[in-house]
């Protein structure tokens, strides 16, 4: 499974959402620093769920960032736009 994929598992679970796009922008970054080399460091998420619609905006970024977990571990940088 692919880190993209997993990304993707982890925010459906959590949040059900209406709109998941998960972009890896790994190749824009490519001798930079953050990137391992491996393709799967640098990432864009656009996301949209009813789940968010209570919550801050700092409240939705903590909720997206403890749904993947370890994955923040891996990949060095990770761009959200969440609504």
């Amino acid at each position: 499974m692919t880190v993209k994929d997993e990304i993707e598992d982890r925010l459906t679970a959590a949040f059900q959402p209406s709109v998941l796009k998960v972009e890896n922008e790994s190749h824009k970054h490519a001798g930079h620093a953050g990137d391992d080399g491996s393709g799967a460091s640098h990432f864009h998420i656009t996301i949209r769920a009813e789940a968010f619609a209570p919550m801050s905006r700092v409240a939705r970024h903590r909720a997206v960032q403890k749904a993947l977990g370890d994955l923040n571990q891996r990949i060095h940088a990770i761009a959200l736009d969440i609504g």
